[in-house]
This record gives C-alpha cells, structure tokens and sequence, in this order.
C-alpha cells in the first residue's frame, strides 16, 4: 500500500472485481498525478477502516463493485458523489474529501502523465542574442510601454479564459462518459436514469397494509438500489411510502432527484440507518414497516 506520500509499504488488502481480497494493495500506476494518488489513498484507507468489500460499498453507494475496484485502483476517477458516499460510510469529513476530489479532478482533467521541467545541465542554444539598443528597447517611449502593458494584459485574459473554457468542456465530457460508464455497470434490474426525452408523470399513492408492511401500489420490490438520476414506478413507490413516514419528497413523479435524496437522508436519520442518500434493502425495510408520522 502507498502512503499520501507516494511510497510504498505493506498495508491492507485490496479488492478483486468480485468482491474478494487479494494479499495487498496493488501500486497504483506510476504516472497518476500526486494529488489524484493522494486522493485515492484516502479512500483506500476509508475502505479499511470499515472493512468493507467491494460488495459491501456497493450495496452501500449504489456504485457497482466494479466500479470501487477501478476507483480503489487509479483505473478512473470516482464521481463526487462516490466520494462523499464513502466519507459519510467511512466517518470523514466529507468537504474536506470533495475539496481533495475537486483537486484531482482537475488534475486527472490536464493527463494523467506527469510532466517535469528540463534538467538545468541542458545545453544551450548556439545561437547569440544581440543585446537591444535603447531605441529597439523603447521604440515608443513611455507611451509605448503603457500600450504593450495593454495588449499583453489583453492577450493573457484571452489565454486563460479559452483555458478555462477548454477545461470545462474536457471535465463535463468525462463525466457524462463516467456516468455513463458507472451506469452500465448497474445490474440489469435497475430502474432507468433521467434522460432528455422524459416526460413528467405524477402518480397517485395507494396506501394499503399487507403482512405488516405498506405498500402504494406502484412496486413491491424490497432490495432494489436506488440512488440520484433514476426515475421509474420503484423511485415513485419510494416517494409515496417517505411522504407517509414523514419526510415527503416533494412530487410523486417517480425522479429521484435532489429533493428525494434529501428526504432519504432524513428518514435514514430518523431510523438509525446509514445515512448515504441511497434506497438500499434496509432503507426499503424501514419504510416499508414505518408509522404513520
């Protein structure tokens, strides 16, 4: 295992794809930046210090088991979401893991092949710079240095802001290409993502009690995953049976956006549970058996 420092030691083991453990960390690739390493470090140790499998932080987050295992190994960068799944699991400050994440995004943004400056001992160039006379110094005089000052600071504003906006465009593709990616992975009996094409729905809530448990009559699923982005009859069943234990959703539109994750998290916090924003099987059970509020 590799410490925040880059160097390695003997540590704890790591996670093959199905789950399973391997003798130890494996090195993470040589040409990971610092910060990216520094950041995958640290969710290595969360891993740890919950002795979870990879199984386990999927049926925790919502991101497949995979998905951990190319995270935990530099493969891809995980999604902001992912890393605060695993502060909260992992009891750390999750702000002070997204700023880490935020810095190794743009890290992993500009490559991941770390570049060095040339060695002081290159030669130089044969060829002999004229030293400038006054007159090519300041052809203008001191109006001159004013307009020169100008352009130059007209040019470095431009340089930075097609910078900025060429950084934006690579960081949003890579991260509709990873959720996509992490999506796919996703078992096939997950209910399907927001998409362009969606038209809105509001569903009626059918309230009714069997065996001791409640039901709406859109779904009777009770292990089903459901996490931000997806939408279908399961996310709607889910919304009316919060709204009945006191942490309503907003609209029964069967999205599961943020105003669902929030009333998730706060009926996890009533309930004892995990508190990650994600319908797992024992958020399912606690609805499914709450009091009315």
């Amino acid at each position: 295992m590799q410490n925040e420092a880059g160097t390695r030691r003997a540590g704890p083991t790591v996670p093959d794809a199905s789950g399973g453990n391997m003798s130890r960390w494996k090195e993470l690739p040589a040409e990971l930046h610092p910060q990216v390493r520094q950041l995958i470090v640290r969710l290595r140790k969360l891993k740890d210090r919950g002795e979870l499998s990879t199984r386990q932080l999927a049926a925790k987050t919502g991101y497949s088991a995979r998905s951990w295992h190319r995270y935990l190994n530099g493969r891809s960068l995980p999604p902001p979401e992912a890393v605060e799944a695993m502060a909260r699991i992992g009891g750390d400050d999750p702000a002070r893991l997204l700023v880490l994440h935020e810095i190794a995004a743009e890290r992993w943004a500009e490559g991941r092949v770390v570049t060095t400056d040339a060695p002081e001992s290159a030669p130089a160039t044969s060829a002999h710079t004229p030293t400038p006379t006054p007159t090519d110094q300041q052809p203008y005089g001191r109006y001159g240095r004013h307009l020169r000052a100008a352009v130059t600071a007209a040019a470095v504003v431009t340089v930075l802001s097609v910078s900025a906006a060429l950084l934006l465009a690579v960081r949003l593709t890579e991260a509709r290409a990873q959720l996509a990616h992490d999506r796919g992975d996703a078992v096939a009996t997950a209910p399907a993502t927001v998409s362009e094409s969606l038209v809105p729905v509001i569903y009626t809530c059918r309230l009714e009690q069997r065996d001791g448990r409640w039901y709406a009559g859109l779904s009777r699923t009770t292990d089903i995953l459901l996490s931000n982005t997806q939408v279908g009859l399961e996310v709607a069943e889910a919304q009316c049976l919060l709204h009945r234990a006191g942490t309503a959703p907003g609209e029964i539109d069967g999205i599961f956006g943020p105003k669902t994750r929030r009333a998730v998290e706060r009926m996890q916090k009533q309930n004892g549970l995990i508190v990650n924003g994600v319908i797992d099987p024992p958020t399912w059970q606690a609805l499914r058996k709450a009091s009315p509020k």
